[in-house]
């Protein structure tokens, strides 16, 4: 399992894997629980010098997943939301956006995983939230959350990547990977579920 995980990491740890990682987890359909913390902080260990470029990389390819995720839910308007998130969380949902507005929802992007902040992104867009306004912040919380993660790498890398080639790293990473799997499976069954209940009621209404 140790071999296999680090041909993935190997493969992905580079300044297109970083942008791929950020643009996949922005997806609502994707769980990739740290992923991207976890590649900016170790790229930015391994190259010291170009440590600043890494925040960048990472809040781009977040942006754009985001943006793909907020058009969708554009698409989808309000009454098409319960085909990605489940009525429960898309009340939640709903209420903050409609109270909080777009700067404070994009600082919920600091708040650490399990939280599900895609589902923001995706409400945000069903809700007609400012585009412009809410791209914005999120992109100043974006590099602000990669920003400290470089800037701690950058002095405690070494000390960092021990870590990631411990035994307790890889139980770890085993475990993520097994929830971005099983978490990334689930959503897609929820989407073919809503998607087939969508269809029955509008055959139905017809």
């Amino acid at each position: 399992m140790r071999s296999f995980l680090i041909g993935i990491f190997s493969g992905l740890m580079s300044w297109w894997g970083l942008w791929l990682i950020a643009t996949m987890d922005s997806l609502i359909i994707v769980t990739l629980p740290l992923a991207v913390d976890i590649a900016v902080i170790v790229l930015s260990s391994r190259a010291h010098e170009m440590f600043w470029v890494y925040p960048i990389i990472a809040t781009a390819g977040s942006i754009f997943g985001a943006a793909v995720t907020y058009y969708v839910g554009r698409r989808a308007g309000e009454a098409g939301l319960e085909r990605f998130v489940s009525a429960r969380s898309l009340k939640t949902v709903q209420r903050k956006i409609r109270t909080k507005g777009a700067v404070a929802i994009a600082f919920l992007d600091l708040v650490p995983p399990p939280f599900p902040f895609t589902a923001f992104i995706l409400a945000a867009g069903a809700l007609k939230v400012s585009a412009s306004r809410f791209f914005a912040w999120l992109a100043l919380t974006r590099l602000l959350r990669f920003g400290v993660e470089a800037v701690l790498a950058f002095y405690y890398g070494r000390q960092i990547i021990n870590w990631f080639e411990s035994d307790t790293f890889e139980y770890i990473a085993m475990f993520l990977f097994a929830m971005a799997v099983l978490g990334t499976v689930l959503a897609v069954i929820q989407l073919i579920r809503s998607s087939r209940v969508s269809r029955h009621s509008g055959r139905r209404a017809a």
